[in-house]
């Protein structure tokens, strides 16, 4: 049985508990939460054909030093990168290297930085030049299963609700979510209870309550939402091969909805931005 408690009365690991943040923890999950929205508005300038994703890597990297904040994926689990680059039929954990991207490409990466102790965790998809229309189409449909799952979060609400209504949408549009992964609670922790699934049943799971803090990041494919981890350890592909997408935010429950730390500022975090 989940139980909740005071997020200060609890030991920096993962005890199983849900933890409920306060007033000045949100205003801290909002400072880190948009230091990670700006380095993935500035990375957009990045994205185009011959650039590379370790190109990209070396910039969150030297973002975070110059803004006094570490990248949490860096030798996070012997993860050796301070972000995730998932290119095309990558569904997440794509490891940046030095093979240049191509016209037509899509990317989503993935970025989560340190502030104070505070871990701001958000992605969002980039086109590489010019991009077919089923991967533009792929984009819209996995942002807006975002939005929808966003407007789920509201106490009293379950995160089963949060699941169903990205996996309405997302089914609708005759594709498909992947299992395999989910959100996750996050705050002083970098991955903590509650899991937020992208799929279920409404009234499923565990209640909604204010203060609590987690993420929301559907991964869409456009055929079936079978996975399969590489030798690596870390880059889950589709079995199918078929293209994948995923934006992510960082929301945090409050008493009347939810709070989105990761908005990006000018308002970059939109498809077709």
């Amino acid at each position: 049985m989940v139980t909740y408690a005071d997020a200060a009365t609890l030991p920096l690991k993962n005890t199983g508990q849900i933890r409920l943040y306060d007033l000045e923890d949100f205003k801290a999950m909002h400072k880190a939460g948009q230091l990670t929205a700006t380095c993935l508005d500035e990375l957009a300038s990045l994205v185009k054909p011959g650039a590379t994703t370790q190109e990209i890597d070396d910039y969150v990297y030297d973002f975070a030093m110059s803004h006094g904040a570490l990248p949490a994926t860096l030798n996070y689990r012997g993860y050796t990168k301070s972000s995730c680059t998932s290119l095309n039929h990558v569904v997440c954990h794509g490891i940046p290297n030095d093979k240049p991207m191509r016209e037509g490409d899509i990317i989503n990466i993935d970025v989560t930085l340190i502030v104070d102790g505070w871990h701001g965790d958000s992605s969002r998809m980039y086109p590489v030049g010019r991009i077919k229309r089923a991967a533009e189409r792929l984009i819209d449909v996995t942002h807006e299963s975002l939005m929808r799952g966003i407007a789920a979060a509201r106490p009293g609400n379950t995160t089963g609700d949060i699941g169903a209504a990205i996996q309405e949408f997302v089914e609708a549009e005759r594709c498909s979510v992947v299992r395999d992964f989910c959100g996750h609670g996050v705050g002083r922790l970098f991955h903590d209870t509650p899991n937020i699934l992208h799929y279920g049943r409404p009234g499923d799971g565990v209640e909604l309550k204010p203060g609590m803090i987690f993420t929301i990041e559907p991964m869409v494919n456009l055929g079936r939402p079978h996975v399969k981890v590489l030798s690596d350890g870390w880059t889950a592909v589709t079995r199918d091969r078929s293209l994948s997408a995923q934006f992510e935010h960082t929301v945090g429950i409050t008493p009347d909805g939810c709070e989105v730390f990761t908005y990006s500022p000018t308002g970059m975090d939109k498809p077709g931005f």
